[in-house]
């Protein structure tokens, strides 16, 4: 992830309030490649963890977008060692495309010694082996709108242009207060941090639920970046959040509206189909010994509330606009049945 538990040393939370890293790497890829990177089909690879909620946003724009053929992916494995990401889930331990075992190669390709933290989502180059971006704010919405010549047809417009000012200030309340909010509430050293941190994203929660009782998405009557950012923080609420970021004033599913908004885009396709809740359990659990030092994963929640009606499409919307599901996933991006409901 991006300045925390993506960084190499992750077990060490330090002695002062958390404060997450801004990404090193900014280039962008566009299409007329100002920053010397244009959008090309193929020659790119994305580089996530299905456990980091910053990564999952790219998994699930990709998806709606209908990249796969486009840009290329690799899954690295949950729990990391002492040098990050790893590619143990691949034969050999080799990323097939890259030829790496370690996301920090390509990092290392790119500038030589580099000190900071090795995160996710990132973009390598696939001729050099560089890293390209893992500006995880970003990285998204150039998918949306600087690769729409690769997109799919019928691909919906995640960031319309006459709705970007109110998406822009929904989007920086949820990620101040929810998604990255539970990560100083987790992060906390000191009680009253923690306290702060908490009420936060309890705060911004309670203020998301009148709007989301009468409107079927944040912004607009479809689906959008908005949507997608604060999804990746609510799916992993109740497994991870709730117990072991001690943000537990009330599960997700205590709250009727937020419950059955997060339960509408995860039915819809290009969300609940990138989710793994094994990778998301063990990753937070084993791989943050100095919240959970036995590293013991717990056995719920129950998922199968995941799939229940949610009769959200009686608020009207429509999740792709103009546009069209994604097509369903391909065999070889399936998230094995151990991590879905």
């Amino acid at each position: 992830m991006s300045g925390d538990d993506g960084t190499r040393g992750n077990n060490d939370y330090g002695k002062k309030a958390f404060k997450r890293s801004r990404s090193h790497f900014a280039d962008r890829i566009t299409a007329d490649g100002r920053d010397g990177w244009p959008v090309e089909a193929g020659r790119y690879r994305l580089v996530v963890s299905r456990a980091c909620p910053w990564a999952s946003r790219a998994l699930v724009s990709r998806r709606l977008l209908g990249l796969e053929d486009a840009l290329s992916l690799a899954v690295a494995d949950p729990v990391q060692d002492d040098r990050s990401w790893r590619f143990t889930l691949d034969p050999d331990g080799r990323d097939p495309v890259l030829g790496i075992r370690y996301l920090s190669e390509a990092y290392d390709r790119r500038e030589t010694g580099y000190p900071g933290g090795v995160s996710v989502p990132a973009i390598v180059d696939v001729p050099s082996g560089a890293l390209v971006t893992n500006d995880y704010q970003q990285i998204t919405l150039d998918l949306a709108t600087e690769w729409t010549e690769l997109h799919r047809p019928g691909a919906p417009d995640l960031y319309p242009r006459a709705l970007r000012e109110e998406i822009d200030e929904v989007m920086a309340g949820v990620y101040e207060d929810v998604n990255n909010g539970v990560y100083r509430a987790g992060f906390a050293t000191g009680q009253e941090e923690y306290e702060t941190a908490c009420a936060g994203v309890f705060r911004r929660l309670e203020q998301l639920t009148p709007r989301l009782e009468r409107q079927r998405y944040l912004v607009g009557d479809t689906i959008t970046e908005a949507d997608i950012r604060l999804f990746t923080t609510l799916v992993r609420f109740d497994a991870v959040y709730h117990g072991h970021f001690k943000c537990n004033r009330w599960k997700l599913t205590e709250n009727p509206v937020l419950w059955a908004y997060v339960r509408d885009l995860f039915q819809t396709p290009g969300f609940g189909d990138t989710v793994d809740f094994d990778h998301i359990k063990r990753h937070y659990y084993q791989v943050h010994t100095g919240i959970n030092p036995t590293g013991i994963v717990p056995m719920g929640p129950d998922l199968t509330g995941w799939l229940t009606p949610h009769h959200r499409q009686e608020l009207g919307g429509r999740p792709f606009g103009d546009g069209t599901p994604p097509e369903p996933v391909r065999a070889d991006e399936e998230v094995p049945v151990r991590g879905r409901p």
